[in-house]
């Protein structure tokens, strides 16, 4: 380690830690990264080429002693425990006013407890969200920060030089105090769940249904993503169907298993929206379909038990315009409900939350960028109280434009016995939200009848109770 002092530290080196801190580097900012692993520590000092600009160390103390004051301390390490244990290694040797970036998938209640806590020791505790993926925090992420007001102005010019640009604008604002960045990723990520399960379910009915071999996947995905469907998933997936397998003479995508992954953000969102009770069910069933896909065992044996029809044979021009038509429509409903779950956790958590720039700071750099973004950030600039897009006009003329599209491919779906709960789950929410008058009245009476819960009436004021014959 040299005298140096410098202007950032980054503590986790693995792929996002390094990526990360090599792009702040980049920026004309000098940075030093603290990793346990030798290794690690060697690597970056090796890609950074000048100490004077970029070093590591594996000594706590050394790390800090190096760093500028207030100290600007981000970590890039697994969520839970580790971020916790980092923190307390980090704190003999930090003074007031320094500040601790936490920019891994942490729940937000965990980053309310550890701001509260550090805010006790004078030390300003961000939760901020990182997305993008390794490439992402190579060349530009989306970061989405959330924690002290005053202190952000520490680390703005850092995060926004390292941010990705949309037309020269930074992906990268101050979102509200406390856990608001957190939870803003959160919901990101839950989003993202969504958009995926829709995407495998476009494909599939493509594939089933309008036979389309890889090559003409790999083409339709691509005419999309130069359409109004652009977007970060649909241009890599229009990739996926292109990549050649290795170990065969086939596409790499039709010898993947059949089983999804995942970490936890998108149960979190549906969790946290249940608990506020905000309907997003085209994320609710994005997380059950991962989990299904789990019990692959299961379903190869339950297959052989109950027969299905073979779909119906389509016009394949046509039937691929109607699927353009239906995820374009679910892709606008499942931001819909993301979207009204963040203006309702900005009331109960005081976040205050500026959803244009929630958008805004969406519209490059992340996994969910879309080219939908920039209609959806001028929508909530016009309207930040805006508690549903699908009641905005420029939303209202998209959704009358395809919905009749969906019905019918939603329709086949269910004739054909090929599952596509993300778009009908999107399809019932949308009609079950344009409705004045649900069927819940019954429910209400049901209530009634068998525990005396009461209920409203639509002619008059006040609480009822009936004693049911």
């Amino acid at each position: 380690m040299t005298e140096h002092k410098y202007d950032f530290g980054l503590v986790g080196l693995g792929v996002m830690g390094h990526n990360f801190i090599l792009n702040v580097a980049d920026k004309g900012f000098s940075v030093c990264g603290l990793d346990l692993d030798q290794l690690k520590v060697d690597q970056l000092i090796s890609s950074g080429g000048d100490t004077e600009r970029v070093q590591a160390t594996t000594k706590t103390e050394e790390f800090a002693a190096s760093l500028k004051s207030p100290r600007k301390i981000m970590l890039l390490v697994p969520a839970g425990k580790l971020v916790d244990t980092a923190i307390e290694s980090l704190l003999p040797y930090l003074s007031e006013e320094d500040i601790i970036i936490d920019g891994g998938n942490s729940f937000f209640t965990d980053t309310d407890r550890r701001e509260a806590y550090l805010a006790e020791k004078g030390i300003n505790f961000f939760g901020s969200g990182v997305s993008g993926g390794a490439e992402g925090a190579r060349r530009g992420p989306s970061i989405m920060p959330g924690g002290n007001k005053e202190a952000y102005q520490h680390i703005k010019p850092i995060f926004e030089a390292a941010a990705a640009k949309f037309n020269g604008e930074p992906c990268v604002t101050y979102l509200g105090p406390k856990s608001a960045g957190n939870y803003v990723k959160m919901v990101h990520n839950g989003i993202e769940y969504g958009l995926m399960q829709l995407t495998s379910e476009v494909y599939d009915l493509l594939k089933k249904a309008g036979g389309l071999t890889n090559d003409e996947l790999s083409s339709t995905f691509d005419a999309w993503n130069n359409g109004r469907l652009q977007s970060f998933l649909i241009e890599i997936t229009s990739e996926i169907f292109s990549q050649d397998d290795d170990l065969t003479n086939g596409r790499l995508v039709d010898m993947i298993l059949d089983k999804a992954k995942q970490k936890g953000t998108g149960k979190w969102t549906s969790q946290n929206a249940m608990d506020l009770g905000i309907p997003v069910p085209s994320i609710d069933i994005a997380v059950s379909m991962r989990e299904i896909s789990a019990f692959k065992d299961m379903r190869m044996e339950t297959e052989k038990l109950y027969e299905k029809p073979n779909p119906a044979d389509v016009d394949k021009d046509q039937f691929t315009a109607k699927m353009e038509q239906a995820l374009y429509f679910s892709f606008i409903i499942t931001y819909a409900q993301g979207l009204q779950q963040l203006v309702e956790a900005s009331e109960e958590y005081g976040y205050e939350l500026n959803m244009s720039e929630v958008a805004k700071i969406w519209r490059a750099g992340c996994i969910i960028r879309a080219a939908l973004l920039d209609d959806i950030s001028k929508t909530f600039s016009a309207n930040n109280k805006l508690k549903n897009i699908v009641m905005a006009p420029a939303f209202v003329e998209k959704l009358k434009g395809t919905v009749s599209a969906t019905r019918e491919v939603v329709a086949y779906g269910a004739t054909y016995g090929i599952p596509l709960p993300g778009l009908s789950n999107s399809l019932t929410y949308f009609d079950a939200i344009t409705s004045g008058r649900l069927p819940l009245n019954l429910i209400q009476a049901q209530r009634d009848h068998f525990g005396s819960h009461t209920y409203e009436r639509l002619d008059r004021d006040g609480i009822f109770h009936t004693e049911w014959k």
